[in-house]
This record gives C-alpha cells, sequence and structure tokens, in this order.
C-alpha cells in the first residue's frame, strides 16, 4: 500500500483522555535521566512527590495518540519512519497530576520523489479538564519509504540557522544503557527502540534510543544551564533529530546564547557525531 495524499491528510488521529498522576510524572522525568545523582536536589524536585514539578519536554507524552502512522490505512512504511524535527510551545508549567485531553491532527505531507521519502507534518495541542491550552507540539516524521507517491512536493518548513563560532555553555548528560526500555513506559511503543531484529531491518545496529527520549534529555541541559530548573522560565524549543542515539551514550548539549533565548545543538561524546542541529530555545 502506498500513501494516498488526502486520505493522510484527513487520517483520524484519535483524540486522546488521559489520566495523569504524579508517578506518570516521576516516571518521565527518571526516564530521560534525571536522578543520576541522587544528592542533587534540584534534579530530586523533578522525582520526588512532596516537591514535585514536571519538566516541560513531558509534553510530548501527553495526551500522546501512540504509534498511530503504523496503521495500514495511512499507507506509510512505518518500519522505515524516523522523527525528523520536534517543537514545542510551553503555554503554562505543566500539572503533576490531573486530567488531559490532546488532540492530534495531519497538518501537510510532502512527496520528496521515488527513493527521497516523504515528510508528515503532525500538531497536537494538549489541555487540562478545563479546557485550558497547556502545550502545542509540532513533529515532522521523515517517511523513508514512501517517496513517489505523486503528492505535493513542498513546501518544505526550513529549519532554524545553525550559530557560528564557539558555544557559550556545554554539558554533558549521560544516558542510561536501559534508557529506551523505561521510555517506552512513557506509552511509545515503537519496537524500533527495543526488538533487535526490528532495528536490523530498519537499518541500525541494535535498538535506538527514542528521539523524544533525545528530546527530552536536552530538554534537561536547557533547564539546567538557562532556567535553573524552573518549568516557568521555559517558553519554546525547537530541534532537528540528525542521527540517533544508542541507549548508553552521552549526550553533549551546546548551547550560543541569543537574544530572548539561545540555539542549540547537541552529540553524543563516544562518537563525537551530531545528533541535534538547528535547535531554538526561547524564554517564556
Amino acid at each position: 500500500m502506498t500513501i494516498d495524499h488526502q486520505t493522510l491528510l484527513n487520517f483520524p488521529i484519535p483524540t486522546i483522555r488521559q489520566t495523569l498522576r504524579w508517578q506518570d510524572t516521576a516516571l518521565y522525568n527518571f526516564s530521560i535521566g534525571l536522578g543520576q545523582d541522587p544528592m542533587d536536589k534540584a534534579q530530586l524536585d523533578f522525582l520526588y512527590e512532596p516537591r514535585l514539578k514536571a519538566m516541560p519536554s513531558m509534553a510530548v507524552v501527553l495526551g500522546y495518540p501512540g504509534f498511530w502512522i503504523r496503521d495500514p490505512g495511512t499507507g506509510v512504511d512505518w518500519v522505515k519512519v524516523v522523527h525528523g524535527e520536534q517543537s514545542l510551545i510551553l503555554h503554562q508549567p505543566l500539572p503533576v497530576e490531573g486530567e488531559l485531553t490532546g488532540v492530534s491532527r495531519v497538518t501537510g505531507v510532502v512527496d520528496r520523489g521515488p527513493g527521497k521519502g516523504a515528510m508528515v507534518y503532525s500538531s497536537r495541542e494538549v489541555r487540562d479538564a478545563a479546557g485550558t491550552l497547556l502545550a502545542t507540539l509540532e513533529m515532522t516524521t521523515f517517511a523513508r519509504g514512501d517517496g513517489g507517491f505523486g503528492g505535493p512536493s513542498g513546501p518544505i518548513k526550513p529549519p532554524h540557522p545553525e550559530p557560528e563560532g564557539a558555544p557559550d555553555l556545554t554539558l554533558d548528560l549521560p544516558t542510561r544503557p536501559e534508557a529506551a526500555l523505561v521510555y517506552r513506559l512513557n506509552g511509545d511503543h515503537n519496537p524500533l527502540h527495543i526488538d533487535p531484529d526490528i532495528a536490523r531491518a530498519a537499518g541500525f545496529e541494535r535498538p535506538i534510543l527514542h528521539g523524544l527520549c533525545t528530546f527530552g534529555v536536552v530538554c534537561h541541559a536547557l533547564m539546567r544551564t538557562l532556567c535553573d530548573y524552573e518549568p516557568a522560565r521555559f517558553g519554546r524549543m525547537d530541534l532537528r533529530f540528525s542521527s540517533p542515539v544508542y541507549p548508553g551514550e552521552t549526550i553533549r548539549t551546546e548551547i550560543w546564547k541569543q537574544p530572548g533565548g539561545a540555539a542549540f545543538r547537541a552529540r553524543v561524546v563516544e562518537r563525537d557525531k551530531i545528533v541535534v542541529s538547528n535547535g531554538r530555545f526561547l524564554h517564556a
């Protein structure tokens, strides 16, 4: 089955109603690496229930509709999809518990041509029980096996410009070897991140870390270096995934301060490989 542009553009992604518990918030924060230093009180604020905070990047797992693109009705070769870009706008600090709703939709489909894949753009709004908008998420899925279906060829969203010169700040954050096994408990069950056979079929030597886990690690770095771990100071982050991370690798976030925020990118230290590029952060 191949992609039909209009079918995919109007695909009925399910609306998700979620009961968020404080345990879910603590699990998310743990899954992106917080708490590796059990004496760091600032990190414990994201794990210890009497004073629990939600990391802004937790929005990516709230109202999450699951691996909907795996549905045969999308026409997408799901084994070959990778996460291309992710944007998060935080309208206010996230709650640590409560009733939430996520409404997702496909906003665009671009055919890059035979052998070049397709870009699927989608967005999600996360609201609380009162209907207050908490976060807006936008993502790009790169469907590597699906170009040449006769859909529109553009436009493709331009990335944030890459910074020049040496970074003003750097921060190394290690990931746990079992990070992908833990992160998937947030609801992202793509077998690419746990099944070695599926990972090899997709062209990887072993299961890779979820792109959104990498997103969370970079968010942690931005919160630590630019926000003093205060969610109210966080406004927005956008980035492009350049290469996969393998669980257990160290992610180095490089930051260039700019008016109102910063530009950033990230690399894995062990392979000196850029894994996140074209990053932009804005203060609230």
